[in-house]
């Protein structure tokens, strides 16, 4: 065959090949089209509302696994938020860049701060009218003031990216950080961008103005579909319960309440007990909403040793006693914030205040309780028959020592070297003993001082 007839046939089946690309991509997009308007779509409803926070953070997380395991083939996020931490943030925006179906975002009100880096993370942006996105400028959680700008530089960055990543005015997104960012007719200098409805609609940062979610299935010609709308599975309401600072309070009233009982009148086990569940129950919620670090538990657990060596080995109550209650009831407090390691720059003062107030009526709730209980439970007849409530008076027969013959005045030797304590031998008897310092040889002769308890005082006999 000529190079003509050659050629002829590699063009003939170039041509096929590429219509047949050509006809599988409209089949492709007609097939998906009909999924559309024959109702076979799932749209999967979800809620950001409320600040962007570790908890809001595992919520996203746990809606969209659960969109992924029931199939659905779009997602709309209904949000109303002023935004929160940047760290979550970054990761529900992450989540939803890294989706492998459509993800919609109907702003209710606001996409503040946060919420505008979110919202632009998703596909296509719906607004009702009269909201608001921007005004993302990264503030501290003490007094609201802009944050140092290497803070600034990280969420300008990612906001240019995510706008790049869908198709929008980069430049645009990082006005709403930078009020440095000058763009003609948009925005000058001194102001960060925050758009109103009207606005993002004109500078491509909203698809269409919308009264609701029906209105954005109808724009987008889905007339037929199944709206399935999240909530969060009872074991997770269950640890959203254990998060509310009261029952947190409460938690807290018991766990200190019953370790300090439990140190006072050791052996009763029933306070410990308590004191165990409640801990569980305290720290779980608060481990996996992303809020107690390993540090912050492990300081915790450092705070009852130090108590514990305070009341059980070292005599008195000092250092080790006072740090144990400052490890304890501090880490108590960190569990409840969003901190990052000892850096509180971005936690509101309001949460600070709140968490310290939860933790300190929890711990002056559990002295009352130890108060109270302490002496009703004396007069049970339970604690009776565990407990020793007489005083075992001398002049009665009781005494404190556990030999049969009064022993003070005896002499004796050294069995061993007293420094200070050690044993020594009287009428060819072995006893434990210990001096007030003095340093006593092996076989010098001693006389005894006094005995109390399992053991004799001593001292060198004198000549």
């Amino acid at each position: 065959m000529n190079k003509v007839g050659n050629k002829g046939i590699r063009y003939i089946t170039r041509s096929i090949i590429g219509l047949s690309v050509v006809l599988l991509f409209f089949t492709g997009w007609a097939s998906e089209q009909a999924k559309y308007q024959e109702g076979t779509i799932k749209v999967f409803l979800m809620e950001v509302k409320g600040d962007i926070d570790p908890r809001m953070n595992r919520y996203v997380d746990l809606a969209l696994t659960q969109a992924t395991e029931q199939e659905a083939d779009l997602i709309i996020i209904e949000m109303d938020t002023y935004g929160g931490a940047v760290i979550d943030a970054n990761d529900i925006r992450t989540r939803i860049l890294d989706y492998e179906k459509p993800v919609w975002v109907f702003i209710n009100n606001d996409a503040a701060s946060a919420g505008a880096l979110i919202s632009i993370a998703c596909d296509s942006i719906y607004m009702v009218p009269g909201a608001n996105i921007g005004a993302a400028t990264v503030v501290n959680g003490t007094d609201g003031m802009a944050a140092p700008d290497k803070y600034q530089s990280y969420m300008r960055g990612i906001m240019r990216s995510t706008a790049e990543k869908n198709g929008r005015d980069p430049l645009i997104a990082e006005g709403m950080v930078d009020d440095r960012v000058v763009i003609e007719g948009i925005t000058e200098e001194g102001k960060v961008i925050t758009f109103t409805t009207s606005e993002a609609l004109k500078h491509g940062y909203c698809e269409a103005e919308v009264a609701s979610i029906q209105d954005i299935l109808e724009k987008n010609e889905i007339v037929d579909y199944q709206l399935i709308r999240y909530t969060l599975p009872r074991t997770e309401r269950i640890i959203a319960f254990f998060l509310n600072p009261v029952v947190s309070g409460l938690l807290i009233l018991v766990i200190t309440g019953g370790i300090f009982f439990e140190l006072q009148t050791p052996g009763v086990g029933f306070p410990l007990a308590a004191a165990g569940v409640a801990l569980v129950l305290y720290l779980v919620p608060y481990y996996l909403n992303g809020l107690a670090a390993n540090w912050e538990i492990a300081v915790f657990f450092v705070g009852l040793a130090l108590i514990a060596l305070e009341v059980f080995v070292i005599p008195g109550f000092g250092v080790a006693g006072i740090a144990g209650i400052i490890c304890t009831v501090g880490s108590l407090i960190f569990m409840m914030l969003g901190n990052d390691n000892f850096n509180f720059d971005y936690v509101p003062t309001k949460e600070i205040t709140k968490a310290a107030t939860t933790v300190g009526l929890g711990v002056f709730g559990s002295v009352i309780l130890l108060i109270i209980m302490g002496y009703r439970l004396t007069q049970t007849s339970m604690f009776q028959r565990i407990a020793l409530t007489t005083t075992q008076r001398k002049d009665e027969g009781y005494t404190s020592t556990f030999y049969n013959e009064d022993l003070v005045g005896k002499e004796g030797v050294a069995a061993t070297i007293l420094r200070p304590s050690g044993r020594v031998e009287i009428n060819d008897e072995l006893y434990d003993a210990y001096t007030r310092g003095e340093y006593i040889e092996a076989g010098q002769p001693i006389e005894v001082v006094s005995q109390q308890g399992t053991s004799l005082q001593v001292r060198t006999k004198k000549k």
